[in-house]
């Protein structure tokens, strides 16, 4: 899997998105493949950003994967104190903060905070 990224607006407030694909794209075609989209979206996207919207088109013509929030399972926060360094699993309506686990995975007062 090879991973490309589309930049929105300046790298402070702008917006970036992931995608996936299968094939690695010479960065140059990937370039054209983004004008092309970028193009076809222009005047008429419904997503929240012009990124979001190419990377959707890109997704429906060419085959890449919007790695969106959606598609996410599972993300760790780590720490250098143990305290601070949990998991947060992600469910259809919310998300559920795991604080302890024992050595073999399993749940130890766990706390459940819908996001």
């Amino acid at each position: 899997m090879f991973f490309y990224e589309i930049h929105e607006g300046d790298e402070q407030t702008g917006t970036a998105v992931l995608l996936g694909h299968e094939r690695r794209f010479d960065p140059g075609e990937f370039f054209r493949l983004v004008k092309e989209a970028r193009a076809l979206v222009l005047e008429s996207y419904e997503e929240d950003t012009l990124s979001e919207a190419i990377a959707n088109e890109l997704q429906r013509r060419h085959g890449f994967i919007h790695v969106t929030d959606d598609l996410l399972v599972a993300a760790v926060n780590v720490d250098e104190r143990d305290e601070d360094t949990y998991l947060v699993t992600q469910g259809d309506e919310e998300r559920t903060i795991f604080l302890q686990r024992d050595e073999n995975g399993h749940r130890e007062d766990d706390e459940e905070r819908p996001s």
